[in-house]
Order: structure tokens, then sequence, then C-alpha cells
């Protein structure tokens, strides 16, 4: 299925992301007109975040955190590309990742 992306990371001071440690927000836009609003981790980053809540008691001290939407080795287009092409192979976004997925504000 044809879709476009739209990556945080490219967008926003885009030659200072840590590819394999951060999060970005991404929009995916398919043919057909749905938009999905997906928030995006490194698996890295699962580590970084827990670090920081130890450290300054959030989340009960890192004893559980809200994941993202999706997590990805790295923080690269050719990763996201390939993810959301295998996803879309298996079915619709929003029955795959968390249903708030969709944007249904238009």
């Amino acid at each position: 299925m044809e879709f476009k992306l739209w990556l945080e990371f490219e967008e926003v001071d885009p030659n200072n992301w840590d590819v394999e440690n951060e999060f970005a927000n991404i929009h995916v836009t398919l043919s057909d007109g749905r938009d999905y609003g997906i928030n995006v981790w490194t698996y890295k980053f699962l580590e970084t975040s827990l670090k920081h809540d130890m450290e300054s008691g959030e989340n009960l001290k890192g004893l559980y955190q809200i994941p993202p939407d999706l997590f990805v080795k790295e923080l690269t287009r050719d990763c996201i590309e390939r993810t959301i092409s295998e996803l879309l192979e298996k079915g619709d976004l929003e029955n795959i990742l968390n249903p708030t997925v969709i944007n249904n504000k238009k």
C-alpha cells in the first residue's frame, strides 16, 4: 500500500538526533486518506527513559512505563519506511498498533 511519511527527526533539527537512543513522532498518510500519528521510541530509549524515572522518581521510580505506539531499532527513514510497509502488509495500523494512532480529526 502506498503511503507518505512525515518524520519529526527530519523536520526538527535533522542533524542533531541520536538515531539509536531517541524518540519521535511520525505521521503516516495512506493513499485512501487515512492518517496516523504514531509515537516511536528506539529500543535504547526505553532504557534511557527507565533510568531517568529511577533518578527523578517519576512513574514510581521506574516501576512502570507508559509505552509508545511503536518501538524500532533506529530512527531513520529507511527503518521507519520498512517497518510501516511490513505492518501494512499485515493489516490496518489501527488494528496492529494502539487504536489511538488513527487521526480522525479532519
